[in-house]
């Protein structure tokens, strides 16, 4: 499968991480365009080694995307500059592909003299935007429905914020909900108060809940 094809596969991904943004004052195009910044950076930086599922990587990369986009003013504007080094891109992952195969975004941005970053973002602009009814054929786009997917994309999310946290946050958590203990039973097992696993518990809680909403 090429690097393209990879791409185009997992654009359903995106299609359902931008779905939870909707009616929140930006346009679908806007966020699709962003979370597909997101995709192209997580396919050209996975590292398959880390024993990773390329969703649970993407999922964080694709959202911290589109809500960079409400931090930055909510729509999707593209520079003169980014017009150009996009051309460019093109070209130079043309003479890349003839030399060594497809090239990587950081192969891509060493060549062009820019960072990973704007590279990524330059091949994101490149990228035809693809009808969310029509797939290549004709035929209808398979887009994920909203039960079970944004479950399974929640889950993603929260496993890798879950990673983030120290040990003994994640272990509150893990304690609380996943294995049903109470508070009581979870500053015992901790060796901490009640009262400071519910503090801390919601201090995590609200943590998570800027991080994932």
């Amino acid at each position: 499968m090429t690097r393209d094809e990879f791409i185009n596969r997992n654009l359903p991904l995106v299609h359902s991480l931008a779905n939870r943004f909707r009616g929140r004052g930006i346009d679908y195009e806007d966020l699709f365009s962003a979370g597909s910044v997101g995709l192209v950076k997580a396919c050209d930086n996975f590292d398959e080694s880390r024993g990773l599922c390329f969703s649970t990587y993407a999922v964080p990369v694709i959202l911290g995307e589109i809500k960079r986009l409400f931090r930055d003013g909510g729509s999707v504007k593209m520079s003169r500059s980014l017009k150009e080094l996009s051309v460019r891109a093109a070209r130079a992952r043309d003479e890349l592909c003839k030399s060594g195969g497809e090239p990587t975004i950081s192969e891509l941005a060493e060549y062009l003299g820019v960072t990973p970053e704007e590279a990524a973002e330059a091949v994101a602009a490149g990228t035809p935007t693809l009808s969310l009814t029509c797939a290549e054929d004709g035929g209808e786009f398979d887009l994920p429905s909203e039960s079970g997917e944004n479950a399974i994309i929640d889950k993603l999310a929260l496993r890798q914020c879950l990673d983030g946290l120290p040990d003994e946050d994640r272990d509150l958590l893990v304690l609380r909900y996943y294995r049903g203990k109470t508070q009581s039973e979870t500053a015992q097992i901790l060796g901490m108060t009640q009262v400071g696993v519910s503090r801390r518990e919601r201090r995590l809680l609200e943590g998570l809940r800027e991080q994932l909403i």
